[in-house]
């Protein structure tokens, strides 16, 4: 009977590689359409669209070589855009949710509960709801076509607060008793003791929110007027217009698009999981 306890682990074992090997070429697909059809004279994508047909005669980096060219020059002041505002909203985000999601799980004040019910409310409403009074706010601040225009408005993100608060939840408390005896400030106890200990936290919603960021389109579009001003999803989707499409620029330049966040990826992945976990912890 142990026998076919073991053949039967082993095969289940084999079984679920198998459906995890198919669901990720499934998944990868379009990647590698994207990347295949980079190397490819725009041409053949009008008359083909996106397939897996290798033609080694055909292949060339000639469309990255174009990214290059005085014609594109616009590409990299996009790219420019884009690694700034992502920066400064992962940044700004993860540092003012992460202290809002903190104090909601140590502190017990008035209001608490009714602070945390408006995050979950915000969460719940639309951006196209808020765009038209958000607009309005930007004007009036004189934000319009800049970096803070952009930044600025989801800057205390109500998902990551709500993560910060759940993962916050899960600290030991000891730990603040004894910083609090040896003369630590509130501030100085979250900054020198608990966020190192939400360094998971951190690394999975630095990778969420620079996502959301790098591919933010809508918000953007609303604010920024300038095409020195535009960031990538803009500046791509400005290629495809009723009088031409230019897909040399188009095609290659959304695959160097995607490197950052697989780069961020793979620096923050082993905080991915656990972060996303432990973030799950309940009262």
């Amino acid at each position: 009977m142990e026998w076919i306890h073991k053949r039967r682990n082993r095969f289940l074992s084999i079984l679920s590689l198998l459906v995890v090997f198919f669901f990720s070429l499934f998944a990868l697909f379009p990647l590698f359409a994207l990347l295949l059809a980079s190397l490819k004279p725009s041409s053949e994508l009008m008359r083909f669209g996106l397939n897996l047909k290798l033609q080694p005669e055909l292949l060339s980096l000639k469309n990255y070589f174009y990214l290059f060219s005085e014609q594109a020059r616009l590409y990299f002041e996009w790219y420019k855009n884009s690694l700034i505002v992502t920066l400064l909203y992962t940044a700004i985000s993860l540092f003012l949710s992460s202290m809002v999601g903190y104090a909601l799980a140590i502190y017990d004040f008035k209001g608490k509960n009714l602070i945390l019910t408006l995050v979950l409310f915000v969460m719940m409403i639309p951006l196209e709801i808020m765009m038209l009074p958000l607009f309005e706010e930007m004007i009036l601040f004189r934000l319009i076509d800049t970096y803070w225009g952009v930044v600025l408005p989801f800057a205390v993100a109500p998902f990551a607060v709500f993560f910060f608060r759940q993962y916050a939840i899960g600290l030991p408390r000891e730990l603040l008793d004894a910083a609090r005896i040896d003369g630590c400030s509130e501030f100085g106890i979250y900054l020198r003791i608990m966020s190192p200990l939400m360094v998971p936290a951190y690394g999975a919603m630095a990778i969420l929110q620079a996502m959301n960021s790098w591919n933010n389109f809508l918000w953007p579009l609303v604010v920024l007027r300038s095409n020195e001003m535009f960031t990538l999803p803009i500046g791509l989707a400005g290629l495809l217009t009723p009088y031409g499409n230019n897909y040399d620029i188009l095609i290659s330049g959304s695959v160097l698009a995607i490197l950052p966040i697989i780069i961020l990826f793979i620096f923050f992945q082993r905080y991915f999981i656990s972060g996303l976990t432990l973030g799950g912890v309940k009262e």
